[in-house]
């Protein structure tokens, strides 16, 4: 306050260091207030165990309210300093009918918003329907059980929503070499505890995202429904099911974009709905942070506009440079060695370069792992495989990098299923097989690109579809459930 009345800042940085200030304190005291809780205190007890309210609430009610945000979504700079149970003064009662004013603005925004997304995920996921027993992979995801707290085994806290429910895709073995479960088992509860038991921190389970079903997905790399806790029957519209479990909870996600206390540097880090459809939608987000395209040192070059991070790969290739904000939170120091794909700044990812950069299996982790991080955070559960089934979709396509001796043509777009068989059978008959790239797809961009001309004109930009379609003399598989519908047959799903 003394520089700003001298005139050496701004009243823009006043208000964020100001802000800064508040939050940290209102940071600290909610610390101290959890730690003065007693362990048998049934507030403790109602939000530790997860049935009630979070420490967020609590720290409203007996620590302090903090700063609140005006309808605009700006933080106002003067705190509340009183609790809910000191009662607020008149001034303070004021500033706070804005945060209740903003909430209700959310709300009905929120609903909108959430509705579409949810449309959009039921028509990028319609045509995932369980079609066969088993396709055979031996492949699946490497998942962490449990972690190790000092010598002991601790169970990872949210084993229930990524591990529990599959089948297991390869033996699981202990330190010795001994089987503890084979492959093709249930991972239940029970299971999860023997195999914490023996010391088995990792499993490798079967996921829809390394499923090979050329159609629609497999029951055993689905594993069990949800709904029932049975294996998945053969018929399961789980694509369907996919969508509603991610876009119901939705309408909860704050909208909300806050200030985490200015570590966010001047940019606010999205989070909530908007954080969720902008992962879905693999769109770059705004002040992406570069990630490390090699294994090397790299050195910090700070100029008076901009700074540089120059990384020099271990392997002796050429120095890459990487312009950063002046503003961003670095994660590296200069002289730092840093591994492959590795953040240097503060800040969201951009799907399409870790893609580039790490590869298919770090993107659907990253998409998956963003994804839950949003939902997580608002204490929403909800299953990983959900969340895969639509990355599974994400992934679908393919760019066709060299032709070899097959019909593709180089720069085009393919299903996967499509590309695979048309290789197979160049193979087969021992001609060259053409290269890809893999794509990740936007579900809007997904949806429109779908084989199915009848389910994306009936999704959005239909003129555009349809002229498209007619140009090409596409005809229709008839797959999904949409374009079943459409022509009045029988659904191509469904368990009777």
């Amino acid at each position: 306050q003394g520089e700003y009345d001298k005139g050496l800042i701004d009243d823009a940085t006043r208000r964020k260091e100001l802000i800064d200030i508040w939050t940290e304190a209102t940071n600290e005291i909610a610390k101290s207030m959890q730690e003065s809780y007693p362990k048998d205190n049934n507030i403790f007890r109602m939000v530790s165990s997860g049935a009630r309210g979070n420490w967020l609430q609590v720290r409203n009610i007996s620590g302090i309210r903090g700063l609140v945000a005006n309808p605009k979504g700006e933080t106002i700079a003067r705190p509340i300093i009183s609790s809910y149970r000191e009662g607020l003064s008149v001034a303070e009662y004021f500033i706070a009918t804005h945060g209740a004013r903003k909430g209700l603005a959310d709300t009905a925004l929120r609903t909108a918003d959430s509705g579409y997304l949810t449309r959009r995920l039921v028509d990028v996921a319609q045509d995932v329907i369980i079609r066969e027993d088993d396709c055979g992979t031996t492949k699946g995801l490497e998942l962490r059980i449990a972690g190790k707290i000092g010598d002991e085994l601790v169970r990872d806290e949210n084993v229930e929503n990524s591990v529990y429910a599959r089948s297991l895709a390869e033996d699981a073995v202990d330190a010795q070499g001994n089987v503890v479960a084979a492959a093709g088992s249930d991972v239940g509860d029970v299971l999860i505890n023997e195999l914490i038991a023996a010391g088995v921190e990792t499993v490798k389970v079967r996921s829809v995202l390394t499923c090979e079903s050329a159609v629609g997905v497999c029951a055993a790399c689905y594993g069990r429904s949800l709904a029932t806790g049975k294996l998945v029957d053969i018929g399961e519209a789980v694509g369907i099911i996919a969508a509603q479990s991610i876009g119901e909870p939705g309408t909860q996600l704050t909208m909300r974009t806050f200030h985490q206390g200015g570590t966010a540097g001047a940019d606010d880090i999205t989070q909530g709905l908007p954080r969720v459809t902008e992962l879905f939608e693999a769109r770059t987000p705004k002040g992406a942070s570069p990630i490390a395209e090699a294994a090397g040192r790299i050195e910090i070059e700070d100029t008076e506009k901009q700074r540089r991070i120059i990384l020099t790969p271990d392997n002796g290739d050429e120095p890459q440079i990487y312009p950063v904000l002046k503003r961003a939170t670095l994660l590296v120091e200069d002289g730092q060695h840093v591994e492959l794909g590795q953040q240097f700044v503060v800040g969201n990812l951009d799907p399409k370069e870790v893609l580039r950069v790490q590869g298919v299996r770090a993107v659907q982790k990253h998409l998956v792992d963003g994804v839950q991080g949003v939902y997580r955070s608002q204490g929403v559960p909800i299953h990983d495989k959900h969340i895969e089934v639509i990355v599974r979709q994400m992934m679908r396509k393919v760019t066709v990098v060299e032709h070899g001796d097959t019909e593709l043509l180089p720069g085009e777009l393919v299903d996967r299923s499509r590309y695979t068989e048309i290789n197979r059978a160049a193979i087969v008959e021992g001609k060259k097989p053409a290269s890809a790239r893999q794509e990740v797809m936007g579900i809007t961009k997904a949806s429109l690109a779908t084989e199915s001309w009848l389910s994306a004109a009936s999704f959005q930009e239909t003129t555009r579809v349809l002229t498209q379609a007619a140009m090409e003399g596409r005809s229709d598989p008839l797959v999904g459930l949409k374009e079943n519908v459409i022509i009045g047959q029988l659904i191509p799903a469904g368990t009777g």
